[in-house]
């Protein structure tokens, strides 16, 4: 009688049947739906409101009205898609009473001492930002003008240039967006599909499903295809969402607004796969160390406290401690992205880092690996992690 010969590859069957299992879990799909929804309606929401501009109605009596309501026009529409129209009117009162009215958003009037904007309630931002400037830059030419010499001359050499010696650039709210995007991703990734890892272990355990699996299958393979099946689910969940975000952003034609964060994301997406894979296994032991579900609720705290100091990293850090979180195994997974959102990182940085990264999950992975196959054969009881290193293989 011949013996059947050992399987090739033994932990791509585990990783095959973890990811089968994943897609046939309908809250599992329902979550990503629900998500690539969020995205793509979000991209459609901010290009809907973003790109509609506003009309706004300007009732001018004064003389000298007209060149400062065409810099004001010019003005909003350089600055987005905001028209201005401009009706002229006999007398202040008149504006005043178009305003009151509702006829017009605002009324442009001059006096011996300057200029008055007129609202009803109020007076729209951008309309105001634009009159203010209209005004200025009318008056100093006004004034140039009847000293003989241009704007140009008297403003010459007043330009004010911001430079900034690590070579960052200020983003503004779109740095802010995407660091909170980078940080709630990987978050919400490493929560999901770590305790996905770990119920999966905790509940083999349980059903004693590990022992027949092991008979067929080296403990150290089934670790491994635990950690790479849901490790590529989480990856290919955040190439679906980049998928989605960057489909939306070229239909909605904002992909030149936001060219500057495609090398941010790329980066994000390596350290992701190295800061996953570096508590992938933890996740694994955790599992096998318990004997119930609720032993867990107490043994991810360590690992949960760090993913939180991830996110709290993301969304706060800033200088020297983004600089130094970015250097720290599972954390820089999301400050080092959010580094580079600002620009002027050297390039050997995001390098070392993630070299940081990988041997970090190398190391996490042969613990963890020791750690399991002790700790997944004994029920009744949940360990430590010192009372499964100590225990016989």
């Amino acid at each position: 009688m011949t013996s059947r010969p050992a399987t090739a590859r033994p932990w791509w069957i585990v990783t095959a049947r973890e990811i089968s299992v994943k897609l046939h879990d309908r809250s599992f799909l329902l979550s990503t739906v629900v998500t690539v929804l969020l995205v793509a309606g979000s991209i459609a929401a901010s290009a809907l409101f973003g790109g509609r501009g506003a009309d706004h109605v300007l009732a001018a009596a004064a003389p000298d009205a007209a060149p400062v309501a065409a810099r004001a026009g010019q003005a909003l529409v350089e600055s987005g898609d905001d028209t201005l129209t401009v009706h002229s009117v006999p007398s202040p009162d008149a504006a005043r009473r178009e305003v009151a009215d509702d006829a017009a958003d605002a009324a442009l009037l001059q006096g011996l001492d300057g200029w008055t904007v007129v609202g009803k309630d109020d007076v729209d931002p951008a309309l105001a930002r634009a009159l203010e400037q209209a005004v200025a830059e009318e008056t100093l030419a006004a004034n140039a003008r009847a000293a003989g010499t241009t704007a140009e001359e008297l403003t010459a050499g007043g330009e004010v240039r911001t430079e900034l010696l690590s070579g960052a650039q200020d983003r503004g709210p779109a740095r802010i967006v995407m660091g909170f995007v980078f940080a709630f991703l990987f978050y919400l990734a490493a929560i999901l599909f770590g305790l996905a890892i770990a119920h999966s272990v905790l509940e083999e355990k349980q059903n004693r499903v590990v022992e027949i699996l092991a008979t067929a299958v080296p403990v150290r393979q089934l670790l491994y295809g635990k950690v790479l099946g849901n490790s590529l689910l989480a990856f290919a969940q955040i190439g679906l969402y980049a998928a989605v975000g960057l489909v939306g952003v070229n239909v909605t034609g904002a992909a030149a607004d936001v060219g500057w964060i495609l090398a941010a994301s790329g980066w994000f997406v390596a350290f992701f796969v190295a800061g996953f894979a570096a508590q992938a296994s933890v996740w694994a032991v955790l599992g096998s160390l318990a004997s119930r579900s609720e032993d867990l609720q107490t043994s991810t705290g360590p690992i949960l406290t760090v993913l939180v100091g991830a996110l709290v990293v993301g969304l706060y850090a800033e200088d020297a401690w983004l600089t130094a979180a970015s250097f720290v195994p599972v954390v820089s997974s999301v400050a080092m992205p959010v580094r580079m959102l600002d620009g002027g990182v050297a390039w050997w940085q995001p390098v070392l880092s993630l070299a940081v990264a990988l041997a970090a999950a190398w190391f996490l992975l042969r613990l963890g690996e020791r750690i399991y196959r002790r700790a997944v054969f004994q029920g009744g009881r949940s360990l430590t992690w010192r009372e499964a290193a100590r225990l016989e293989q």
